[in-house]
């Protein structure tokens, strides 16, 4: 089953990279990514002290009633590719935004992207322009 981040380009504009990371889930974590009870629309990735962490990711544990379901979990990379994200995320102003959330395997894998807040107005800018795409495309159809 694969999640989408559906906030993230609407609230980021995105940089080039990309990056495929791996988690440190629980069992029932796993069970719960498997059949799509994710929410990663509130979710941000940071570097601490050396480690990536995907920090207020909504992976509730199917059944348990005392869990914290937005808990902080571990992100697996390489050391070289913490090292050059954390340098451009300083240099550029950037922040980690998770995409998506699959399985790859029996691995279950996330897809991070760089990118620079939008400010409110590019927001608004951005909704405008879909709006005017849907109205062109509405009247070909109709044409």
């Amino acid at each position: 089953m694969k999640t989408f981040n559906k906030r993230a380009r609407f609230d980021y504009k995105l940089e080039g990279d990309r990056f495929e990371t791996g988690l440190v889930l629980s069992g029932g974590e796993a069970k719960a990514v498997r059949t799509g009870h994710t929410d990663l629309s509130q979710s941000v990735a940071r570097v601490l002290n050396g480690e990536v962490w995907l920090i207020n990711a909504n992976i509730p544990v199917l059944g348990a009633k005392n869990y914290n379901s937005t808990r902080s979990r571990k992100l697996l990379l390489h050391k070289f590719e913490i090292l050059s994200i954390a340098t451009k995320m300083k240099q550029r102003k950037l922040t980690l935004v998770p995409l998506s959330l699959y399985n790859k395997g029996r691995l279950i894998k996330l897809k991070l992207a760089l990118g620079k807040p939008k400010r409110k107005f590019e927001k608004r800018q951005a909704i405008k322009a879909k709006d005017i795409e849907r109205e062109i495309a509405k009247e070909l159809r109709v044409s």
